[in-house]
């Protein structure tokens, strides 16, 4: 039980009601929301609550990251699961889905109830684990499905491995359906750019870098969402990174099939160019693209064309990272900038901040089936408290990840998260 809480005269903006005006958020002692709007105060505050004047804040449902990786169990040096909350909660991330990338990988039932047990015992915010879609993720092998679900596995996936075998996937993807699962999966062909570890063109011929084509990630999408279809499973395309993605995912929708698709937020806010003199910070998979695809994608994310936006925070060693750059290992740590690089699309006019909100928060939590993304009484009072207009520059030192590879160091932002609630709890203050 928590102390009642009651945030007063900040702007509250609810995308799973549409809403958006000034108000009052008033929490009960069970950390749910009693009431969230500006007719709150009109049943009064509890008595002996917590009142808080939050003038000129902007309050938000606490936001939902689908795509997370963690070291624990295996590579803890990298970031524990306890270390990915307090990340988390720096960022206004109340609740993420950790992926089943560890060692050993989650594909058992006693490692899905580790990952809850660890979390209940140890994370500030709420962790939802993935489970592999194959056996150690080696796409030849369907896992226990219905016992990793029964576990609390909210979705399969199988992480940053593309499933090839397209009978194994179809024989996935039909069982997950069984038991209204959601596979979300990354699309990477297995020989067009395989050795390739930058966007392939002119940027990457001057660089003297092999270069992966967008069509390494166009063709296995097609044909997952052919077996979607087939199936008629859930699918989530994990994390796209080019314009053509977008529109087979639409065409995948308008033919009946239930297809959402995801995007890093490192590809709405960062281009090739970005790279500049071999920085493997910007390293990723997929590569980061060219400045015209970056535009598309975040145009196709006002329209609602991209369902949602994730932090795809994958923490990585100096050993990994400071290597050349063909050789250094791909990823970014996230959780800690997702809201701050999000708002540069606002401040920018390109997102609306009812869409932004609902493609971080709302929708991520009504995909994948999660208690989470709205400020509707009754709900949690998971909240995410932004002061849009703060200006703030990120260094390394107050990164809280036990990883420093972020490719936005030293980067000016406008808009921070001042303050984190998850059940009422107040779990971050700046």
């Amino acid at each position: 039980m928590t102390r009642s809480l009651v945030l007063e005269n900040l702007r509250i903006i609810d995308p799973s009601r549409n809403l958006d005006e000034v108000g009052t958020i008033i929490v009960g002692n069970d950390g749910r929301i009693l009431a969230a709007g500006k007719d709150a105060l009109n049943q009064g505050a509890p008595a002996g609550a917590f009142v808080k004047d939050c003038a000129g804040l902007v309050a938000v449902p606490g936001l939902v990251d689908a795509r997370v990786f963690v070291g624990e169990p295996g590579s803890e040096y990298r970031e524990t699961i306890e270390s990915a909350a307090r990340a988390a909660a720096t960022g206004g991330v109340t609740s993420f889905i950790s992926m089943p990338d560890t060692n050993p990988v989650i594909d058992e039932i006693a490692l899905v109830e580790f990952v809850h047990k660890t979390a209940r015992d140890k994370a500030l915010v709420n962790v939802y684990p993935a489970a592999a879609l194959t056996k150690e993720l080696l796409g030849v092998e369907m896992s226990e499905l219905g016992l990793l679900r029964d576990a609390g596995a909210v979705c399969f996936t199988n992480g940053r491995q593309p499933v090839h075998d397209t009978l194994v996937l179809r024989r996935a993807m039909t069982y997950a359906r069984e038991f209204d699962a959601v596979v979300a999966l990354e699309t990477r062909d297995k020989y067009l750019g395989a050795n390739g570890v930058m966007n392939e063109g002119l940027l990457a011929s001057w660089l003297g870098l092999p270069g992966i084509p967008r069509e390494a990630e166009i063709i296995p999408l097609e044909r997952d969402l052919r077996i979607a279809a087939l199936t008629k499973a859930a699918y989530h395309a994990a994390e796209i990174s080019v314009p053509e993605s977008t529109n087979a995912v639409q065409a995948a929708r308008e033919r009946g099939a239930n297809v959402t698709c995801g995007i890093s937020i490192n590809h709405l806010t960062l281009n090739e160019n970005d790279i500049g003199e071999y920085r493997t910070f910007f390293k990723l998979a997929p590569p980061l693209r060219s400045e015209d695809d970056r535009v598309a994608m975040v145009e196709a994310l006002a329209a609602g064309r991209i369902d949602i936006i994730v932090s795809s925070h994958d923490p990585q060693g100096a050993d990994t990272k400071r290597l050349p750059f063909a050789d250094a290992a791909d990823g970014a740590i996230g959780l800690e900038t997702l809201a701050a690089a999000a708002l540069r699309l606002h401040h920018s006019g390109q997102v609306p901040l009812m869409r932004l909100i609902d493609a971080l928060s709302t929708r991520p939590a009504a995909i994948f089936g999660l208690d989470a993304g709205t400020l509707k009484p009754g709900a949690k009072a998971d909240i995410a408290v932004l002061d849009l207009d703060e200006p703030w520059i990120l260094y390394e030192k107050e990164l809280v990840s036990r990883s420093k590879n972020t490719p936005f160091e030293n980067a000016r932002f406008t808009g921070r998260v001042v303050q984190t609630y998850v059940a009422g709890k107040l779990v971050h203050s700046l």
